[in-house]
């Protein structure tokens, strides 16, 4: 997606996983994807950069569809919609 769709997309869950190092964001995107129902999106916050592999890899590997990254103030916004 783009960076402006990625601004206007709905989010329905946000993880903020600022702080915590590898694999402690990928862990609590787990976690949160469960929070979301089929088709919705979660938002996962980071700040560390093996985040940028991680997330998309886990994504793909498990059938969800990774959005995008956008980068804010210090940190990444990670946008992940649930399949299934």
């Amino acid at each position: 997606m783009s960076p402006a769709e990625l601004e206007s997309i709905e989010v329905n869950s946000t993880v903020d996983a600022r702080g915590s190092a590898c694999p402690g964001p990928l862990l609590e995107a787990k976690k949160g994807i469960g929070k979301v129902k089929v088709g919705e999106v979660l938002e996962v916050y980071s700040n560390d950069p093996g985040t940028r592999k991680d997330i998309p890899a886990w994504a793909n590997k498990v059938g969800h569809e990774y959005l995008g990254v956008q980068e804010a103030n210090g940190y990444d916004r990670h946008f992940v919609r649930r399949n299934k």
